[in-house]
């Protein structure tokens, strides 16, 4: 069996780029609007509640997805599994487009953007939102760095200075390798710690003081299924093959680390007593019970079958109840958790909010694209049979 990278030999203007463009117009609008009337005008954010779906979805849930990247070199790469280095590169790619669209959600949702330099200079380090930030900027460096290797490796031969950086770099790869783990690592765990300052605010059902832990843990658990989501969609829709020799291998680690991210999750919610209004009916119950149960307990009960496994269509539903388990569990934190004593309505993100999220999420699809037909990104194998 032989594998390769290479560009994508297909039509690039399909419909379903089309659309992505018109979300892409629709968000940048928006984007428009909100620094022409600023945030008061494009969001229905006010003094008490200061982050929206901006910051729930398009920063905490857009870092949490991006975790395949660090999580399949880690694999791949520190733990020497070479059958994944396959995934490596479509993984990179994700990562590198979803932490340049968080970067971006922050700025956007600043009030005055234009200072965010300030940041570097005006340090507090015993503040959780300046370690995110710190890290989230330098991951994302790293993460350009490792992709240079693909550039190089389509350009190299037209610039001998690409292929200089590319041969320098190799001796030091490991170094950025290790470095996108931990930073990784770092700021994962600080979206959660973030939450901590909040204790009046949040419900039980989510304040812990294991935040940083769980978003960490879940991080994790989301990982390689954003992996498998990813890879089944762009081999779908470009009849390549599943690659299920791969997925099928991933999805068992996942059913290991999705059982200690629930058993914890769990835990932690019975030793305090959250549990209590777990059935009371309200709003919040009712979100975290639709987030524990389609988001985590019956994609674990799936994945721990040795059919579903194995079969590709099965295998991508749970990966995308997953996927949307993680989101929900962010959106839950940061919005649907979060009442504050004195806010006089709930927050409800407004239709500007709303496109601009989809733009952003139409545009990373659309350089993933864009990336993948001029660049050797994705794998080309042969000898593989699908599983349906």
């Amino acid at each position: 069996m032989s594998h390769s990278a290479r560009p994508v030999d297909a039509p690039f203007w399909t419909p379903g780029v089309l659309v992505m463009v018109a979300l892409m117009i629709g968000g940048g609008l928006v984007l428009l609007a909100r620094y022409v009337g600023g945030l008061g005008y494009a969001t229905n954010l006010n003094d008490a509640y200061p982050w929206g779906l901006w910051i729930a979805v398009d920063v905490a849930s857009g870092v949490a997805l991006a975790a395949g990247g660090f999580t399949t070199a880690f694999l791949a790469h520190i733990l020497h599994r070479h059958r994944y280095r396959e995934i490596i590169r479509p993984a990179l790619l994700t990562a590198a487009l979803g932490y340049t669209f968080v970067a971006f959600g922050v700025f956007v949702d600043i009030g005055r953007s234009w200072a965010i330099w300030k940041f570097f200079l005006f340090q507090n380090h015993l503040s959780a939102l300046f370690e995110v930030g710190m890290c989230v900027l330098a991951y994302l460096t790293v993460l350009w760095i490792e992709f240079i290797p693909v550039v190089a490796e389509r350009f190299g031969t037209r610039l001998q200075w690409l292929a200089a950086l590319d041969r320098a770099l190799d001796r030091f790869l490991w170094v950025f390798l290790i470095l996108g783990v931990v930073l990784s690592c770092m700021h994962q765990s600080s979206l959660g710690t973030m939450l901590l300052i909040a204790p009046t605010k949040i419900s039980p059902l989510w304040y812990t003081p294991l935040l940083p832990l769980l978003f960490l843990l879940s991080a994790f658990a989301v990982g390689y299924p954003m992996v498998i989501v990813e890879t089944t969609i762009i081999t779908s829709s470009l009849k390549r093959d599943g690659e299920m020799r791969i997925l099928s291998p991933l999805s068992r680690i996942t059913a290991w680390l999705l059982g200690a991210y629930l058993l914890l999750k769990i835990g932690d919610l019975v030793a305090r007593g959250g549990h209590v209004t777990l059935l009371d009916g309200s709003a919040e119950s009712m979100a975290f019970l639709i987030e524990v149960g389609l988001g985590v307990v019956v994609p674990w009960g799936m994945l721990i079958s040795d059919t579903v496994r194995r079969s590709r269509r099965a295998l991508f539903t749970a990966s995308v109840m997953i996927v949307l388990g993680v989101v929900l569990n962010r959106v839950n934190a940061y919005i649907i958790g979060f009442s504050p004593p004195y806010a006089e309505t709930p927050y409800v993100p407004s239709a500007a909010e709303l496109l601009l999220t989809a733009g952003a999420a139409a545009t990373i699809m659309f350089l993933y694209r864009l990336f993948v037909s001029h660049l050797p990104v994705l794998s080309e194998s042969e000898g593989e049979v699908q599983t349906s």
